[in-house]
């Protein structure tokens, strides 16, 4: 099979034919229809997200058909459409597994970082860590709720159900597939994006937000809690600067670069901050189901699996109107 794989860090992906992989004890074997380029991906490639397994093949937000089924397996059957997110596996005996906690297992496998993941036409995954995708996402433009999509959900959870003024700093993959789920619950969000990227504040206003401008500016009123998506340390602070007494801030990367000092008095009155890791399978299992009720859509550039240093290119210089997808074409490309 065709495949784009890391062999260093900082350095472009290579083309090249490898083996189609052959699936173990409680894996299937997936023919990969599209997966998304998500920026951990870029944090891996650029070696700011230390201890993947090289010679590796990124990508996490994994679809496509069951084309092979590994011993042991018992639920899934060949043709069904499943996604493959982030966490490939856990342990399951720890005590972050035993307490549904599973995305902080110390033994866990990240699919596109200590296992291969999805920028190739096959991949294995382990059964119980595929998501059953609905029929109305079973298509490649929905490649990126298997991460940003997930991630974003899991952030909007973090914070408290009463709130009404959201801010979403870094408008991105996850946050205008995040602004469908707020709008839909009747929230208000103020979307905040690096100076210059009008593209993204449009994006933002044409999904429903109130408010969209640079991150240099003040929240036009006082927000009840803000997610944090871009990579940037310094949000923090801005970001704490903006909430109300009581309020949460939500980190939601993965990478971020260092915090600034800032004055405690932006902490004070019961502020709390707090990251997001991974996710859990009951995530996924709430997610879709939340997002058939709405539904989610997502707005997406495609390219082709010869394009991922392309597709990370543009991600990296904020080229990308919504979220970067590579599709596969099984027989020519």
């Amino acid at each position: 099979m065709r495949a784009m794989v890391l062999s260093e860090p900082g350095e472009p992906l290579n083309e090249v034919t490898v083996p189609v992989p052959t699936p173990g004890t409680g894996q299937v074997l997936i023919k990969v229809v599209a997966c998304g380029v998500c920026r951990t991906d870029l944090h891996i490639i650029d070696g700011e997200l230390k201890g993947a397994r090289l010679p590796l093949i990124p990508g996490h937000e994994i679809m496509g058909t069951v084309v092979g089924l590994g011993e042991g397996v018992t639920n899934l059957k060949t043709a069904a459409m499943v996604g493959i997110p982030w966490l490939a596996r856990t342990c399951g005996k720890c005590k972050y597994c035993l307490t549904g906690r599973e995305n902080l297992c110390d033994q866990a496998l990240f699919t596109g970082f200590t296992v291969n993941g999805g920028y190739c036409q096959y991949t294995v995954a382990f059964e119980k860590y595929c998501i059953p995708l609905p029929g109305y996402y079973q298509h490649p433009w929905a490649a990126p709720l298997l991460c940003a999509g997930l991630i974003g959900y899991r952030s909007y959870r973090m914070l408290d159900r009463s709130c009404e003024k959201i801010g979403i700093y870094g408008f991105g993959a996850a946050a205008h597939i995040l602004i469908q789920i707020a709008r839909f619950q009747n929230k208000k969000v103020y979307a905040f994006s690096k100076k210059g990227d009008t593209a993204a504040q449009l994006l933002a206003e044409k999904l429903g937000a109130v408010w969209a401008g640079d991150s240099s500016q003040p929240a036009p009123e006082e927000l009840d809690g803000a997610i944090i998506f871009a990579p940037t340390g310094e949000l923090i602070p801005k970001a704490l600067s903006d909430i109300e007494k009581g309020g949460t801030v939500v980190c939601g990367g993965i990478h971020m670069s260092d915090i600034p000092g800032f004055e405690y008095r932006l902490l004070w009155g019961e502020r709390v901050v707090r990251s997001v890791a991974n996710l859990t399978v009951r995530d996924g299992q709430e997610f879709f189901q939340l997002a058939m009720r709405i539904p989610l859509k997502t707005q997406v550039q495609f390219y082709k699996l010869s394009q991922a240093n392309q597709a990370l290119g543009d991600l990296r210089e904020g080229r990308v109107y919504g979220a970067a997808v590579l599709v596969m074409d099984q027989e020519g490309e």
